[in-house]
């Protein structure tokens, strides 16, 4: 059997991940990474750094399985925290739990693995890996985890075959109730804790609070663009249509609409939030429409059918489309039809991909809500992942 490294979170899914290696013959051990000590925007009650520690150090304990925790604190701020502050900054939202995954747990993290001389790292992960042959030599697909309330397929979409292949995912076939009846049959201490939330072992934070750290607060006007303008701008584009005016935010102006408040700062927000406007007199709930870093400004709508918070389309610029399966990547002038998905838990949608020298067009078959710059879109083959890139 393998020797396997599984990185204990303090959560039941590693817990479980780990177990179940156990009882497959593998000689496991548990590795806890500590990747932030700020605490600043944390939230009252939250659970600490520490305390995951301690719960992780308790599993590998109940296993009887070596556990050790390894500091990459420093890495994950440089590759990380400080990708996220320059992101916003720019006015754009980035995904924290997708660049954790690419950039320290099976990067850093798997490095360190490999030194000790592991054969593979495992994680609590709901998604699947397979190998199949492609011309004499193995490739592995990273399918969507069984649970279909709890795929986390999605988080790792910038993997490529060489982590995936000295990676593991023990618990990717099992469904969330079957992985606590399991940590409560072994009487594992994590069978009663609560799925961790908030941003990749930052925690949760308040995330204005949290980017304040490094982004000064900058007053500046909240415009409300009437849902009857977008109704007739995408009347006028219907007939001259191309995948430009399709794919990008449209470039909201001062004077196509009206100051209805004040904001701190455009870049701590992003298109489709709610809350944090703190605007009243309205019949339905404010939704952020775009923000303009460069004027200060954040556009707003009211109602969550708004028509500006909608796309039909979206692009990602050619050295940020990322292909897990290099064999099936597309060449310019090609189409495929695929399923995309552009945030977590996001039903798959159907869309058609067009690849031309200057990036990737997803055209999708409805309009989608809530297309953001900076995030990630992924595409798939069924349940399997093939690919993704930042939207543009």
């Amino acid at each position: 059997m393998s020797r396997v490294v599984v990185g204990l979170s303090g959560g039941v899914d590693s817990s479980v991940a780990a177990y179940l290696l156990k009882q497959q013959g593998h000689e496991v051990s548990g590795l806890f990474m500590v990747n932030w000590h700020d605490r600043t925007g944390s939230l009252t009650g939250s659970c600490t750094w520490e305390d995951d520690a301690l719960i992780a150090e308790m599993v590998a304990k109940k296993l009887d399985i070596p556990f050790r925790i390894i500091d990459l604190s420093e890495h994950y701020k440089k590759r990380v925290v400080d990708y996220m502050f320059a992101e916003y900054r720019a006015g754009r939202t980035p995904n924290p739990d997708v660049l954790c995954n690419r950039e320290v747990k099976f990067d850093i993290f798997l490095d360190e693995v490999l030194k000790t001389g592991a054969d593979f790292v495992a994680t609590g992960h709901y998604c699947r890996k397979e190998e199949t042959p492609v011309n004499g030599s193995p490739v592995y697909r990273l399918l969507a985890g069984t649970d279909p309330n709890k795929d986390q397929s999605y988080f790792l979409c910038q993997l490529c075959q060489e982590q995936l292949a000295k990676s593991l995912f023990p618990i990717g076939h099992l469904l969330k109730p079957e992985v606590r009846e399991i940590a409560r049959r072994e009487n594992l201490p994590t069978a009663g804790r609560k799925d961790s939330q908030g941003i990749c072992f930052v925690g949760k934070v308040d995330l204005p609070t949290f980017l304040q750290q490094q982004l000064e607060a900058r007053p500046g006007n909240v415009i409300e663009i009437p849902a009857a303008f977008m109704e007739k701008k995408k009347q006028n584009d219907s007939a001259e249509a191309n995948w430009k005016k399709i794919c990008f935010p449209y470039p909201f102006k001062p004077w196509n609409g009206k100051i209805i408040g004040t904001h701190q700062g455009a870049h701590f927000y992003t298109i489709g939030q709610r809350k944090g406007l703190n605007i009243g007199g309205f019949t339905e709930p404010l939704f952020v429409l775009a923000t303009d870093v460069e004027r200060n400004i954040i556009y707003v709508g009211e109602g969550q059918e708004h028509p500006g918070l909608y796309r039909r389309g979206l692009f990602i610029p050619g050295d940020q489309a990322h292909w897990i399966r290099e064999d099936l990547r597309m060449v310019p002038g090609e189409s495929r039809r695929y399923l995309v998905r552009v945030r977590y838990r996001q039903p798959l949608e159907e869309a058609s991909l067009h690849l031309r020298e200057e990036g990737l067009w997803i055209l999708f078959d409805k309009d989608q809500r809530s297309i953001t710059p900076g995030q990630f879109a992924a595409w798939y083959c069924g349940d399997e992942l093939l690919g993704s890139g930042i939207i543009s």
